[in-house]
């Protein structure tokens, strides 16, 4: 047998081992230090984070002052060192950062208000928790009037709705005699057609109050037969439990839901009975505090939750009435959202807290901050109303036309199949609406309502605290605040948006 057999003379020599793509080196490697541009990139980088960072964390930590009682304690001529951000100011003035010029003895019910919305609002955030639609109804119904008696104070006693009538039918005439003088103007088409409208309409608004006026009636009565019998809690228990009852009934149709109503009318009573007993709603309520004296993180807090939540049904009830049908209604919302999108939020401003003034019947007064929240309200409103209908405009045809063949009526298909995916597509444009908004918040300042960044600049007028770093440092807090709150939004929107659509993950 023969052969040729072959026997490596030498060793093989060793191959590289595989760079590593893992860990922090490999993340220099392959994210950082993979190419020319990207070390350039990096150089950059971490020389302009040398020359900002550093100097940041070296102003408010290490060269900082915690402890102190005036201005001495931050000056370097009385320290004999280079201060930083001077802390102590913060910690002074940080009751007028959160409430403003709220009296300090009234001070709890600014902290009740604050636990009673992160106690309702954080059980909504979180998904698993179950009873959201009662959660729902107490945060965004319940909640607005119990922080409106605790932050205002005062009573029940003549509190109703015959105002509002009142208005009703003070508008409805007044656009009556509108109509009536644009008909009489001249032979001009669109005036002409235009004058019956409004007279009809004013009309209409002006019944709509004399209706009110006659619901409100039997109430008031009610109530003054109460109040002489010595008993003036019944009496505003009677008129309110007559009004959730009349509502309830409507609502939960009628009749054939008979024990439901009567149910969440006892529960509506017990709950209403309650909050006037705490309260002392009967008996004057809680001093009152004029919503001048607000201010701080409270109306920060209140313009921007106020004017996220009155903007969304805003946004959508406009959005719907721009791809409506009806030219009435599709003009209306198409002129209305292009007017205040075309208005600086200055000018709303002031026009709500100046101007809405001299619309309002003589003896009819809209308080300062109401005025406002509805600016801010209307103005986000159309805003949000384009980024809901950029939604609805990505939503399939199909999608309503399946709901049609399956016998799904126009509200039920809006409510039940269009809007939800459409708002699921839209979270990142209304939650960066609602980011805006929260720190549009400092504009009411030129309104005379001092918010976070108004009460910051009222604290720099006092000389006791008047050193080269406080201004610095009173920015910074604010600035850290404002981040803290805008940042928790944009997380939390996220986390809403990988849940919402965690069926589309391959």
């Amino acid at each position: 047998m023969s052969g040729a057999a072959f026997v490596a003379s030498e060793l093989i020599p060793e191959r590289r081992a595989p760079v590593k793509t893992t860990g922090a080196l490999g993340f220099l490697r392959t994210r950082l230090l993979n190419s020319p541009t990207n070390i350039l990139l990096t150089i950059a980088s971490i020389l302009l984070l040398w020359f900002t960072v550093v100097p940041a964390v070296q102003f408010l930590l290490v060269d900082a002052v915690w402890q102190g009682k005036d201005r001495n304690a931050c000056l370097t001529e009385t320290t004999g060192r280079v201060v930083g951000a001077c802390w102590p100011f913060v910690q002074a003035k940080f009751g007028q950062f959160v409430y403003g010029f709220y009296p300090e003895p009234q001070r709890w019910r600014v902290n009740l208000t604050f636990l009673l919305g992160a106690l309702l609002l954080l059980p909504l955030l979180i998904p698993r928790l179950p009873a959201k639609s009662v959660n729902a109804g107490l945060f965004f119904l319940g909640f607005p009037v119990v922080a409106f008696f605790l932050l205002h104070g005062g009573g029940i006693q003549g509190f109703g709705i015959s105002w509002i009538a009142d208005l009703l039918s003070a508008l409805g005439v007044g656009i009556d005699e509108a109509g009536r003088k644009l008909t009489m103007v001249g032979d001009t088409s669109t005036i002409t057609a235009l004058g019956p409208v409004l007279a009809w309409l004013g009309q209409g608004v002006s019944l709509i109050g004399t209706a009110l006026f006659f619901i409100t009636s039997p109430l008031s009565w009610i109530r003054e037969q109460a109040q002489v019998l010595g008993q003036p809690v019944w009496g505003e228990l009677a008129v309110t439990a007559a009004a959730v009852s009349l509502l309830l009934f409507v609502l939960n149709g009628g009749v054939r839901t008979g024990w439901r109503v009567l149910t969440s009318t006892l529960a509506c009573f017990v709950g209403i009975a309650i909050v006037i007993a705490l309260l002392r709603l009967d008996r004057g309520g809680l001093p009152i505090v004029d919503t001048r004296v607000w201010g701080g993180l409270l109306v920060t807090l209140v313009v921007s939750v106020t004017g996220i939540v009155a903007s969304m049904p805003v946004g959508i009830a406009l959005a719907l009435g721009r791809r409506s049908t009806i030219p009435l209604i599709r003009v209306f919302c198409v002129a209305f959202i292009e007017f205040w999108r075309g208005l600086p939020l200055i000018t709303v401003l002031f026009f709500a807290t100046y101007m809405l003034p001299l619309f309002l019947p003589g003896n009819f007064t809209v308080d300062g901050l109401v005025r406002v929240l509805i600016g801010i309200a209307l103005f986000a409103g159309a805003y949000n109303a384009e980024v809901i209908r950029g939604g609805l405009a990505a939503i399939p045809r199909g999608q309503a036309e399946a709901a049609s063949a399956l016998g799904l009526s126009y509200w039920k298909t809006t409510g039940l199949v269009v809007m939800p995916q459409a708002l699921r597509h839209v979270i990142p444009g209304l939650v960066n609406s609602f980011i805006a908004l929260l720190k549009d918040t400092s504009l009411v300042s030129i309104v005379a309502l001092f918010d976070l960044l108004g009460q910051l600049r009222a604290a720099f007028a006092d000389p006791v605290w008047s050193t080269p770093t406080t201004v610095f440092t009173g920015f910074a807090f604010t600035g850290m605040l404002y981040f803290v709150l805008c940042f928790g939004m944009s997380r939390y929107s996220l986390f809403v948006e990988r849940r919402l659509n965690a069926h589309q993950r391959s």
